[in-house]
């Protein structure tokens, strides 16, 4: 009654199994790799196609000389909605509390509008 899995297997042949395991995981991890460095190629150029035509337009919706800021110098920031009024709150407090209000919402900060801010005494 010689019954060989009760003897299992040698260990010359386990040693080769798991070997050829190993060599499948990693060959299987490399391949995934692979496409994973195809698809992400593949996104960002979309993502630079669908980029170049829609620089243009915002370009040129440049801020209107009618409406002077502060500082001639300062260019609004890309996206902005327009001015912001501040009644007894220093810039760095206003745009905390505008990027608390952003993550409390889960929205990005240029899809808000601030009208003002007013500290309450």
């Amino acid at each position: 009654m010689g019954n060989n899995l009760s003897q299992g297997i040698p260990v010359s042949d386990a040693l080769v199994m798991s070997v050829v395991g190993f060599a499948i995981v990693f060959f299987v991890l490399v391949v995934l790799m692979a496409v994973i460095k195809i698809l992400r190629g593949a996104l960002e150029s979309l993502d630079k196609a669908k980029a170049a035509p829609a620089a243009a337009p915002v370009a040129a919706a440049a801020p209107s000389p009618a409406a002077p800021a502060k500082d001639p110098n300062m260019v609004p920031a890309k996206g902005s909605v327009g001015e912001i009024k501040l009644f007894d709150v220093d810039d760095k407090t206003a745009a905390l509390i505008m990027a608390i209000v952003a993550d409390e919402m889960q929205a990005p900060l240029n899809e808000l509008r601030f009208l003002s801010i007013r500290e309450k005494k």
